[in-house]
């Protein structure tokens, strides 16, 4: 009845889900806007291009609506969203193998929701031009490198460094075992150092 509304901001991701399965599309709305930046970033680091990504990030939630009936009330519902997130990059990544044109200096839409925490680390608004040009650059050789990356590093990476998920529920995720996801992690970040400092960037 009244009232339910504002409830519905403070409930798990699991009862919104319950409610949004029951037909409730107010549930629905919540879910979408707490996870649409994380997977957005998610799905744009992994496939490396601003208008897959957007493209991407519908089928993600479009998906997520067709099959919210196969959602089970014990899993979590970030496992169940992000697999979704990651098999379609994965679709979208193979179709890409066959048309190789993925240019690293697209620009990402101005205002757009595609800055990234790794990022933040190093961009800093009130910083001068002359920095403001170098942390731009430095972000963009920090994309490049994590493009770089072979999937399944980056994969782990982006899940939690961007999306910040634990290493258990990215395991569930990748479907690989805890300790090969924190190797790759390792890995990933090994990499990415050694790249980075090749181009003379210390992280």
């Amino acid at each position: 009845g009244a009232g339910s509304g504002a409830m519905v901001e403070n409930q798990t991701d699991e009862k919104l889900m319950a409610r949004f399965q029951k037909g409730e599309m107010q549930a629905f709305e919540v879910l979408l806007q707490r996870h649409r930046k994380g997977i957005y970033n998610f799905v744009y680091r992994f496939v490396n291009n601003p208008a897959a990504a957007e493209d991407a990030v519908q089928d993600v939630f479009l998906r997520m609506v067709a099959s919210r009936q196969s959602f089970e009330k014990r899993s979590k519902f970030t496992t169940w969203l992000y697999t979704i997130a990651r098999n379609l990059c994965i679709d979208h990544l193979r179709k890409q193998k066959h048309r190789r044109h993925l240019s690293l200096d697209q620009p990402s839409r101005p205002g757009g929701e595609s800055e990234v925490t790794l990022m933040d680390r190093v961009g800093n608004k009130d910083s001068l031009p002359d920095q403001q040009a170098h942390d731009s650059l430095i972000r963009k050789q920090i994309l490049g490198a994590i493009a770089e990356l072979s999937e399944e590093q980056r994969e782990v990476f982006l899940m939690r460094e961007e999306s910040g998920l634990p290493f258990e529920e990215i395991a569930r995720i990748v479907k690989a075992p805890l300790n090969t996801v924190k190797s790759r992690m390792r890995y990933a970040l090994q990499n990415l150092r050694a790249r980075l400092e090749a181009q003379g960037v210390e992280l």
